[in-house]
């Protein structure tokens, strides 16, 4: 059966329900779990340009807020893992297409099952984004489970 399991999270409502099942999963199995962040590279310049990757203090508040929000979507992964029982690990990561990168991950970690929820955040972001979750189960050659 499965052994490794990756979780993509944005930190989402929807997101955390889908960890808890990947981590009861994991449990059940005796499997692994794998995490992954992925930032979406871009996204913010369509709001206001280059200057929000500048050297300026946008920049370095952007940054932050990146690695908090980051931080506290995989520590929700890793508090779940624990309860489980199942080893956990994490990835952070900057994409120009977050569901390539979550291929690449689940390919180059040898995560044998994709867990994830069926949609993420909602307004502008999801808008820009498109349908991730759409886009893995498209071109994944790993099996995804979906959460809805």
């Amino acid at each position: 059966m499965y052994k490794h399991i990756l979780v993509p999270t944005d930190g989402s409502n929807l997101s955390r329900k889908a960890i808890k099942i990947a981590a009861g999963l994991a449990r059940a199995l005796g499997a692994r779990i794998t995490a992954i962040y992925v930032v979406p590279e871009g996204v913010p310049t369509l709001f206001s340009g280059d200057r929000l990757y500048g050297s300026g203090i946008l920049g370095r508040q952007y940054r932050e807020l990146v690695k908090r929000e980051a931080k506290k979507a995989l520590a929700v992964v890793e508090i779940e893992a624990g309860i489980a029982g199942v080893p956990y690990a994490s990835v952070q990561t900057l994409a120009g297409h977050p569901w390539q990168e979550i291929i690449r991950t689940a390919r180059s970690r040898r995560c044998d099952l994709i867990v994830m929820a069926s949609h993420g955040r909602a307004g502008l972001t999801a808008l820009a984004l498109g349908s991730e979750t759409t886009k893995v189960l498209a071109h994944s050659k790993v099996p995804v489970l979906v959460y809805r």
